[in-house]
């Protein structure tokens, strides 16, 4: 069994992003600039919001940070939205999930620019990946098979296995792993709620990726022997093992799942780190006019 280790391929990827900037700088062009808009005061998102900026920083990108009370009207953030659609100077542009229940999800998703989501959530960019098209990939799975990718994880032909079908995740994920790339051309299975027989088609897996939002939802009686599992979900319990008394814990039950495995991501450190990373990859790209020209 293998740990893939997220955090040092979080490093090699940063460094890499970093030394692009210094090259773009030399040349005279402009650093590239993330926006970020996060509603209210969710410690989470908070938290996660943070990191970005601090990655931007780390890797000398420029950063603009909006920040609204939880009160905000959506056409106030619809007219943010817009005005930074409109300056040049950002590449790239997220709004942070969730929103608050007044304000509509998808309104707020179409109204960024397709060529500023480095979320990749905007139709334009979720149907181009769906044909094949060079367009911003969703960070969490684009973390993935970056993983997958670095570790030299063999895909082709392979069952894969994806719990849940969210947007976010687990309906890009099983795109990206049927498509005609290196990785990917796995024969992929989404499962969900409604799936019937889910413990025996999980054990039939080559590749697990769990992204289903329940802890240790996944058994090892769920695991065939060395498959590989990718732990998507993140978890903070309760524990008197810790001294902050809470530990994170992923949909995966990791410590029976393990032995099993031929490569595992752990909680924390695999998946979570590859999803910052990615999202500066993808702001990089719109910086650089690699997907879309300027």
């Amino acid at each position: 069994m293998e740990l893939i280790d997220g955090k040092k391929i979080n490093a090699e990827v940063k460094a890499e992003i970093a030394k692009e900037v210094e090259k773009i700088i030399a040349n005279g062009g402009k650093r590239p600039n993330l926006a970020v808009i996060l509603i209210g005061e969710d410690g989470a998102s908070a938290t996660y919001v943070g990191s970005k900026i601090k990655t931007c920083h780390e890797v000398g990108f420029e950063s603009t940070d909006v920040k609204f009370p939880e009160s905000v009207s959506e056409d106030e953030v619809l007219a943010k939205i817009t005005e930074i659609n409109n300056n040049p100077n950002i590449d790239g542009l997220i709004v942070q999930l969730p929103l608050p229940k007044h304000i509509s999800e998808h309104k707020i998703i179409e109204a960024i620019d397709y060529k500023k989501d480095v979320d990749g959530f905007h139709p334009v960019n979720t149907g181009r990946m769906a044909m094949g098209l060079p367009s911003f990939l969703p960070a969490t799975p684009a973390g993935i098979v970056e993983l997958f990718r670095r570790y030299n994880i063999d895909t082709e032909g392979k069952n894969c296995v994806v719990l849940g079908r969210s947007n976010i995740v687990g309906t890009p994920m099983g795109l990206l792993m049927s498509r005609k790339a290196t990785p990917g051309n796995a024969t992929v299975t989404i499962c969900h709620s409604r799936t019937k027989n889910l413990k025996e088609v999980c054990a039939n897996a080559d590749i697990l990726i769990a992204a289903i939002g329940q802890c240790e939802f996944v058994t090892a009686d769920m695991v065939k022997e060395g498959a590989v599992v990718v732990d998507v979900g993140i978890h903070r319990v309760k524990s008197d093992k810790t001294k902050s008394g809470w530990k994170l814990l992923g949909d995966v039950k990791f410590d029976e799942v393990a032995p099993k495995c031929s490569y595992i991501t752990p909680v924390p450190g695999g998946v979570g780190p590859m999803t910052i990373i990615s999202l500066l990859k993808n702001t990089l790209l719109a910086a650089q006019g690699k997907i879309y020209r300027k």
